[in-house]
């Protein structure tokens, strides 16, 4: 593993876009050189300067750090010498580092302090790591005329009992302490360094087109709306545009590669020329085929199939199932172009359609193989289109076109799709907690209700964002069905999860999981698992939070609220796929916390008594959290 100190690999003419050093340092993005900054820099913030070409340093509120070392989400700096008190190795807790609110650094979790004299005890902890290195032997000088080592005491930040996130250091000068010096840890090979670790990050607001491709956006720990970049598993950079961006990893004659290594050497000319003519020839025939099945009549039997029951659907605005024309639907869609597709499903994609009433609709254009799976298709839209739930997606009917690809339609609706909002790209604006907690609450109740209410129950087996549409009043309306499946959830192993094997059965309550992931982060990753679960685990959930909900500032029952969200969402994706956690029991707790939320319980006391239409099981959905199975 690659030391965090040591700078990204440069073997890809693409790292020659952004290369500054000074002395033994590499300078990664978006850091510069003062003097020599380019178009590629990004701000002032980052701005260095170069001592002797052997010494680097970071000015923050008009007083200069000494850098040691860059990392990944952060950068080790030396104490201010002017900033020091009398013994030499301490510092003053009033004026090192005073720059809390600063947008784009913040003291990190990653720091053990040594602790001088403090006459409150209560402020030390036993910090294993302090006594079996130097951090505690290298202060004892420090203690006047005492050769005992007990006025110094250790405290590590993570400990989160009395320092928080986004706190400067004066908040242990309450317990009497008269210093301070500071240790980073967690450094992989070096897992110990003198000096502050700061967090840095980029504001927000000045994230668009910040990323690489194979990147995605994190958000800071300490600096509030903060973000940076990294790369998506297999790739290693900075992940940032102007930076090293994000090559490909792989191992290549038994060593590490990067970039354009990774990749097979072109053939030659010739061999080119040939896989053309032979990927022609193979398009021609293609349309050959093509051309013979439209010729062809439809089954007689096709079109009896077509002939669904007749009856009136609740929350359809009195619409009945029909049979919609495919030129219609091809117009709608706009020949369904890319710009109208919605997303991408198990069977085919979904696509936004504006018929000729200018009512907007969702086109899930269904790839069937033969007669037998378009059967399956059309028997599962009958039974679609008779459910009656206020947070399902009406069905509005379907088209057969002359190839095996139905076309079924769902209303779609005023506010668009749950994926939309969180990734901040509709005019709406963004949701806030109150509101995701509903959403959350409403999918895991309604998707309950379709496998313990309904016989023979019903699955979606492609549960996402993007297929959680919003009418007017944010309520959800669940559409994009996996047709082909016949409706038995699968089980997997429990040896097997999401660490271990990608491959797995994704099972609702799994895709539950990743949906409350994206309600509590506010944006999509390609795998958010391996990127959130670690945070939550080790108690950064406010790292990956959509800076948009701005949780420090969020009441402590809200704060609390996203923490036992996470928690569940934790569990659905452990133990989803394996049936220890089934939709009930991510249901009952969603309502229960809604419940429990100010106003939150009468605002969609309608919707839960439509939601459990028998008394027995509203009942077992309300009981008391302390009933509630946890894995």
């Amino acid at each position: 593993m690659q030391d965090p100190l040591l700078p990204f690999p440069t073997n890809d003419n693409s790292t020659t876009r952004y290369h500054r050093q000074c002395g033994d340092l590499d300078i990664p993005f978006p850091f510069h050189l003062n003097e020599s900054c380019s178009p590629l820099c990004f701000d002032d913030a980052f701005g260095l300067s170069c001592f002797n070409r052997t010494s680097l340093f970071l000015n923050i509120d008009s007083v200069r750090y000494q850098i040691f070392g860059f990392l990944a989400d952060g950068v080790v700096v030396d104490f201010p010498k002017e900033r020091a008190i009398s013994c030499g190795r301490y510092f003053d807790f009033n004026y090192s580092f005073p720059f809390q609110g600063n947008a784009y650094y913040g003291i990190s979790m990653e720091n053990v302090l040594a602790l001088y004299d403090c006459k409150d005890s209560s402020v030390c902890k036993y910090v294993d790591h302090c006594i079996k290195n130097k951090l505690s032997q290298s202060t004892t000088y420090c203690q006047g005329n005492s050769t005992s080592s007990t006025t110094t005491c250790c405290h590590p930040l993570s400990d989160h009992s009395v320092w928080e996130a986004g706190d400067g250091f004066s908040v242990f000068s309450e317990f009497g302490c008269r210093g301070f010096s500071s240790w980073v840890v967690s450094l992989g090979t070096n897992p110990w360094k003198a000096g502050v670790k700061l967090e840095w990050a980029i504001p927000i607001n000045f994230s668009k087109g910040l990323c690489a491709k194979n990147a995605f956006v994190i958000h800071a720990t300490t600096v509030k709306s903060g973000v940076r970049c990294a790369c998506q598993n297999g790739f290693v950079g900075d992940g940032f545009v102007n930076g090293i961006g994000c090559l490909k990893s792989c191992t290549k004659d038994g060593r590490e590669a990067y970039g354009r290594d990774c990749y097979a050497r072109r053939h030659g000319k010739k061999v080119v020329i040939l896989i053309g003519i032979l990927a022609l020839a193979f398009i021609l025939a293609s349309l050959a085929v093509v051309f013979a099945l439209l010729k062809r009549p439809i089954n007689s039997t096709l079109d009896s199939s077509l002939q669904f029951q007749q009856s009136s659907v609740s929350h359809c605005k009195s619409t009945k199932t029909k049979n919609f024309m495919y030129p219609d639907l091809e117009e709608a869609t706009k020949g369904f172009e890319e710009g109208r597709k919605l997303f991408n499903g198990v069977n085919g994609t979904v696509h936004l359609g504006i018929l000729g009433n200018e009512s907007q609709v969702a086109v899930q254009k269904v790839q069937c193989e033969n007669e037998q799976s378009l059967m399956m298709v059309l028997s599962r839209v009958e039974i679609l289109s008779q459910l009656s739930h206020r947070n399902v997606a009406c069905l509005m009917g379907c088209c057969m076109n002359s190839s095996y690809t139905p076309l079924v339609i769902y209303e779609f609706y005023a506010n668009g799709t749950l994926e939309e909002h969180l990734l901040q790209q509709s005019e709406k604006g963004g949701l806030d907690w109150c509101q995701r907690l509903s959403i959350a609450m409403e999918t895991a109740s309604a998707l309950a209700y379709l496998q313990y209410e309904i016989t023979p129950p019903i699955y979606h087996h492609d549960l996402k964002s993007a297929c959680i549409f919003l009418d007017q009043d944010y309520s959800v309306k669940i559409a994009g069905f996996e047709l082909l499946n016949p409706g038995v959830e699968g089980v997997i192993p429990a040896c097997c999860n999401f660490e271990g094997n990608s491959q797995i059965y994704r099972s609702d309550v799994y895709d539950l999981g990743l949906v409350l992931l994206e309600i509590i982060s506010g944006s999509k990753h390609v795998d958010p698992p391996a990127m959130a679960l670690p945070k939550i685990r080790s108690g950064k959930l406010e790292e990956i939070v959509d800076p948009h909900l701005n949780y420090h500032e969020q009441p402590t029952f809200r704060r609390e609220q996203i923490g036992i969200v996470a928690d569940l969402a934790t569990r659905c994706l452990l133990f989803g796929g394996d049936g220890r956690l089934g939709m009930m029991d991510a249901a009952r707790e969603l309502v229960q916390m809604m419940k429990e939320t100010p106003n939150g319980g009468s605002r969609r006391g309608a919707a839960l008594d439509e939601t459990f239409s028998n008394s027995s099981l509203l009942q077992m959905i309300s009981m008391s959290p302390d009933s509630i199975y946890l894995p």
